[in-house]
């Protein structure tokens, strides 16, 4: 077969089944298609698979070079974690009977001194990447801890096994409850910058750093201030945390009583941006989504977290008619499970509980919630000119399904649509039906980095 103008720049070329979510539809199950990826990792076509010969004399490949699907496989973009504490994975699972300022004394600050120890770092962040990237999250919004060489491997272990990421160092300057996890302002400043210089040096094509002021709470006016303007003079990325426990709440009116609202805080200081992503949200008010929207910042909704601290419910419903940027977090180890299915699941289950409480209320969907998963989460990291579903152009971050696989956690049974196969994946699936996992057109799972 004659070779096209754009030949050889295709790398891979599927063709099967593939579900996701578009800005106007959340879920869409696209049957016989075909899809190309070019060399630097991005998708060249999408097209039904009768275009299949077309294809292969535009862009220079063979049929032989098409990987056809099993009948019942499917690719689904690769997920988007929009807030996970990397040094907490140690304890996840346990101390779930905490409330969270109780929680953060007695579980988090303590653990968190460890990762002075960049031995320590590396066993336990390893070990979270490679969790993460067996769930088939391509992309996680990562929390580190204060010290800066300890995230800087944090860094250098997700590039290195190949997932997408935005790293922050943890910024704090008070901290009455274990003193000794806390830096000196200027000490923080200057490291966060250090950070940022470091990650830009390594030249990383996978990780950008974010600014990560840990919670308002922590963070004297002055860190704030100096945080705001770190991150409007080089354009970062910004995480933090809000509204997530009502004792949180009251200890932000009292710190900060010239602000009306917890939001106003963080606007004060030009921490509210089109690059904000802020963890939980459940108490912000109608007036405060407000805030967020016209500032166009993010909320991440960790409903796992949020019910087993017991903080609170976000009304995602509420957040979505505000027209708020809404993706969805693991909260790792407030949130006892590394898989975003579980966020998605329990992202659902928080929706019937606000349904059984509110009469009338609509209950968030199952595809929905994936949507919030995927392109949601991609939104709410800025980063949805990039990633988040299969539009030509994209990075290719994706993650094939099997449904029949030897060990599969579901049945498939005769009779059993495309639909009704992603609908029982979305509700009892895990990493066992999780085959392959691509970012930027990459293999990363499984490779030989998980030998």
């Amino acid at each position: 077969m004659s070779r096209g103008a754009a030949a050889g720049q295709v790398q891979h070329v599927f063709k099967g089944t593939f579900a996701h979510s578009t800005t106007a539809e959340p879920l869409q199950i696209l049957d016989n298609t075909i899809l190309g990826v070019d060399i630097n990792g991005k998708i060249a076509f999408i097209e039904p698979g009768d275009q299949e010969e077309i294809l292969c004399d535009k862009w220079g490949f063979s049929s032989s070079d098409v990987k056809s699907l099993q009948d019942k496989d499917f690719f689904i973009p690769g997920m988007v974690d929009t807030h996970i504490h990397a040094p907490q994975y140690t304890y996840a699972g346990i101390a779930q009977d905490y409330s969270l300022m109780k929680w953060l004394k007695v579980f988090t600050f303590p653990t968190e001194l460890k990762y002075e120890s960049k031995d320590f770092a590396k066993d336990v962040y390893t070990k979270l990447v490679k969790r993460t990237l067996k769930h088939g999250t391509t992309t996680a919004c990562y929390f580190a801890t204060i010290h800066t060489d300890s995230t800087l491997l944090l860094a250098e272990i997700v590039e290195k096994l190949g997932q997408r990421a935005l790293v922050g160092k943890v910024c704090m300057d008070i901290n009455d409850a274990v003193r000794s996890y806390r830096e000196e302002t200027e000490e923080c400043i200057e490291e966060t910058k250090r950070l940022n210089v470091q990650v830009s040096v390594f030249q990383y094509t996978l990780v950008k750093p974010i600014v990560t002021p840990r919670f308002a709470p922590s963070c004297s006016t002055q860190l704030l201030n100096d945080l705001g303007d770190i991150a409007k003079e080089n354009d970062l990325h910004i995480q933090s945390h809000i509204s997530e426990n009502k004792d949180e709440l009251n200890i932000v009116k009292d710190m900060f009583p010239e602000c009306g609202c917890y939001t106003e805080v963080y606007d004060k200081y030009n921490l509210l941006t089109s690059k904000t992503v802020m963890a939980h949200g459940c108490y912000l008010s109608n007036k405060e989504l407000e805030i967020f929207c016209s500032k166009g910042s993010a909320v991440a909704h960790c409903p796992n977290s949020n019910i087993s601290l017991c903080s609170g419910m976000l009304d995602v419903r509420n957040v979505l008619n505000h027209k708020v940027k809404i993706g969805l977090g693991t909260d790792v180890a407030g949130g006892y499970s590394t898989s975003m299915l579980d966020a998605v699941r329990k992202a659902i289950e928080t929706s019937k509980i606000l349904t059984i409480q509110k009469p009338g209320y609509e209950t968030l969907s199952y595809k929905e919630a994936f949507q919030l998963a995927t392109l949601g989460g991609s939104q709410a990291l800025a980063l949805e000119d990039t990633i988040g579903n299969f539009e030509v152009g994209k990075d290719f971050d994706a993650v094939l399904i099997s449904p029949t696989t030897t060990d599969s956690s579901f049945d498939v049974f005769a009779g059993d649509t495309k639909k009704v196969i992603f609908e029982k994946f979305i509700n009892l699936g895990d990493d066992r039906n999780v085959m392959e996992v691509y970012v930027a057109g990459k293999l990363v799972f499984p490779s030989m980095c998980f030998l």
